[in-house]
Parts: structure tokens; sequence; C-alpha cells
């Protein structure tokens, strides 16, 4: 009988032990997807204002700078609700602007171009990439949370479930083949 106890106190420890590893790994998985979010707010804030600084630079043409400038403005002002529309209308935006190598190269051309493409082109191809690490982390999230352990045991806590940025983000072409 006492074997029997010791035995039953065993089990439970070692699964509890388990369901506490488990809710700790979902933890972790919580942050970093805060962390990844946080670098993706980042990268887009940044794209959005070198847009703006480049559209009211004067390098541009005018018609141009004013399509450039409202992307721009709307992806900053944009609630979270409207973010990826606005962020994906800003890309499409840059590709229009900035879609033929003869734009890149009358901005690049201009007093302090050089450095406003390289700035751009460097915005443009971090956000692809801060949106994927952002993707990734939110992906294994859910993975987690859909075993029945962390459903059954409510692991999760009361930890939104969360969602992933979608958006359209290709660089303007001119800009990342001269970049490359």
């Amino acid at each position: 009988m006492t074997t029997t106890l010791i035995w039953i106190a065993v089990a439970l420890v070692a699964i509890g032990l388990y369901l506490s590893w488990t809710a700790g790994r979902l933890d972790r998985l919580h942050a970093r997807i805060d962390a990844a979010r946080a670098a993706l707010d980042a990268q887009l804030l940044r794209r959005a204002s070198v847009a703006q600084e480049l559209a009211t630079s004067g390098v541009l043409d005018p018609a141009a700078s004013i399509v450039l400038y409202e992307a721009a403005h709307a992806a900053r002002q944009a609630e979270q609700e409207q973010r990826e529309i606005a962020e994906s209308e800003l890309s499409q935006a840059l590709r229009a602007v900035f879609g033929e190598a003869p734009q890149v190269e009358a901005v690049r051309e201009a007093p302090g171009g050089e450095e406003a493409a390289r700035e751009l082109t460097e915005a443009v191809r971090r956000v692809p990439m801060a949106r994927r690490f952002h993707n990734d982390a939110v992906r294994a999230a859910r993975a987690l949370r859909r075993h029945r352990k962390v459903r059954w045991f409510r692991l999760a806590g009361h930890a939104p479930f969360p969602m992933a940025f979608e958006m359209d983000d290709e660089p303007p072409a001119a800009l990342v083949d001269r970049a490359a």
C-alpha cells in the first residue's frame, strides 16, 4: 500500500513538473512574440519614416511625393486593426514610385539622395525579415496552444491567442536589384 502511494506521488510530481515546463515554454514563446512584434513595429515605423522623409525631401517628382507621403502617413497613423492594410498600401506605393531603375537613379543623383536611397533600401529589406520572425514565433505558440494538455489544464492562462501579421511586404524591384 505504501509503495503504491509513493508511486502515485512520484507520477503526480512528474506530471506537475512536465506541465510546469510546458507552461514555462509557452510563456517564453509569448515573450518571444512580444519581442518580435516590437522589432516588427520598429522596422515598419522606420520604413514609413524614411519613405515620408524621402517624399518631403524634394528629390521625387510631385506626384510620386504625394503618393508616397500619403501612404507613409497612413501607415504611421493607422489603428491596430487597419495596420496590415496600411502597411500593404505603403508597400504598393513604394513599388509604384520605385518600380523602375531610372527613378531610383534620379533619387541617388540628387543631393543627399544616395544616403536616402540606401536607408530606404535597408528599411524595405528588413521588414520582411522582421515579419517572418514574428510569424514564426506566432506559428510555434499556436502549435503548442493546440495541444490538448495546454487546453485542458489552461496553461496559456489569459494570454490572447497570437495572431500573425499578414501584409504585402514585397520590396520595390529597382531598390533590391541595385543593392544586391
